[in-house]
């Protein structure tokens, strides 16, 4: 059986390519263009910078008004010298002394253990002699003498006396409050030992001492100003002259004596005929 041909078909290699043939790319067009590079990529723009922002200048804070400063403290016009707790019982030293001198003893204190007994200054030579030959005192060892300084207190000097018993073995203190003017007796015939005592406290706080065998200066030089453990006494040294070292405090103090020695030779080594000109 033989095929019949349409009129008018025609096979694709009589009539020539197919209708799509002329669609497809030729073959070397195709390797030329998958050979040819790529076509460069644009480059991203750069990202836009951030505007610029000023600082702020800070406002500069308030100045706080300084505070005023507190005023010193009061100096104390006194120690407190409290009293005995209620319900305790003075010694018999305390007592014995209460019952033979009345009006003698102004005050009892007692702090930590120690009596004192705050005595009249007009009376403490006879309070003191009372305590060391009395057979219930019988101080007979007087351990110390010093003063304290009170400056706002008309009686500014605390005068202390420190007693003990070595036959009893008890202590006591007895304090007498000296004005600046004021004379104290000396105990020197009491106790003989209180001889330096006394002195020491002459020297560093210019209580005069009366009937003591011997009131002079015995730590700092006889001629030395003021009265250094004073609490107005100067920091800075002595009166006008502000040294705290004492050699050289005597030291511009013997500047007058040497200039008149020198003025003195001179003096002498000069002749006769030094007065005509």
């Amino acid at each position: 059986m033989t095929d019949d041909k349409k009129p008018g078909a025609e096979s694709p290699d009589e009539g020539g390519a197919a209708p799509d043939s002329a669609a497809r790319p030729a073959p070397e067009a195709a390797r030329q263009s998958d050979s040819a590079p790529p076509a460069a990529a644009e480059p991203a723009a750069a990202p836009a910078k951030p505007a610029a922002v000023k600082p702020v200048a800070a406002k500069p804070a308030a100045a706080r008004p300084k505070p005023k400063p507190k005023p010193p403290p009061e100096p104390p016009k006194g120690p407190p010298d409290p009293a005995p707790p209620d319900g305790m019982e003075a010694p018999i030293a305390v007592a014995a002394v209460q019952d033979a001198l009345p009006g003698a003893i102004e005050a009892v204190s007692y702090w930590v253990g120690d009596w004192t007994l705050i005595v009249a200054r007009e009376r403490l030579l006879e309070v003191l002699e009372f305590l060391k030959t009395a057979e219930a005192t019988a101080f007979d060892y007087c351990s110390d003498v010093t003063a304290t300084d009170w400056p706002p207190r008309e009686r500014r000097f605390d005068l202390i006396y420190c007693l003990y018993s070595t036959r009893l073995r008890h202590r006591i203190r007895v304090k007498a409050r000296v004005a600046e003017d004021e004379e104290v007796e000396s105990v020197t015939g009491l106790w003989p030992a209180a001889n330096w005592l006394e002195r020491e406290v002459f020297d560093q706080f210019g209580i005069n001492i009366v009937n003591h065998p011997d009131l002079r200066r015995i730590l700092m030089p006889d001629e030395w100003q003021g009265y250094p453990q004073r609490k107005d006494y100067p920091l800075e040294g002595p009166g006008e002259l502000l040294m705290e070292n004492p050699q050289d405090w005597l030291r511009v103090r013997n500047l007058p004596d040497e200039a008149a020695d020198l003025r003195s030779g001179a003096d002498a080594g000069a002749g006769p005929d030094s007065e005509i000109e």
